[in-house]
């Protein structure tokens, strides 16, 4: 199994269960604080990838679940400059093994990149914050 350096929001429901998920299917983890890890732009793109730049945000973020920013409208150095200023804006979690880099809790994709034991998933889709698939706030997004 891998070990995992898994970047989080302390006190993130959703985070937890993912870390849940990811120990109950081997996998040991390195937690560390996504909002006081000493980001810089080159560092964090390399979790992104190719994949587009309105699926780096957390769309459980204040500013964005208002409407006020829409992460479609970000090109990628934009985008990495307001994450790197305030990294809330970040979707949750970042994880590395090794060096390879995932951004968010799709659980296929998790799945094949270092595999999941899925009867350890339940119900929830693990990929959003409780307070997201509620409907209501979130708390301290």
């Amino acid at each position: 199994m891998a070990t995992v350096v898994f970047w989080e929001k302390p006190g993130c429901q959703g985070n937890a269960k993912q870390k849940e998920i990811l120990c109950s299917s081997g996998h040991t983890l390195e937690v560390r604080d996504l909002l006081t890890e000493p980001w810089d732009a080159a560092r964090l793109a390399l979790f992104f990838g190719e994949r587009p730049v309105a699926e780096w945000f957390n769309p459980a973020h204040p500013r964005i679940k208002s409407g006020e920013l829409t992460p479609v409208d970000f090109d990628r150095g934009e985008a990495l400059q307001l994450m790197v200023a305030e990294p809330l804006f970040i979707v949750r979690p970042l994880m590395q093994v090794g060096e390879e880099r995932l951004a968010g809790f799709d659980l296929a994709q998790v799945h094949n990149w270092i595999g999941l034991k899925l009867e350890s998933v339940g119900e929830r889709d693990p990929r959003n914050c409780p307070c997201v698939t509620r409907g209501s706030a979130p708390q301290q997004s």
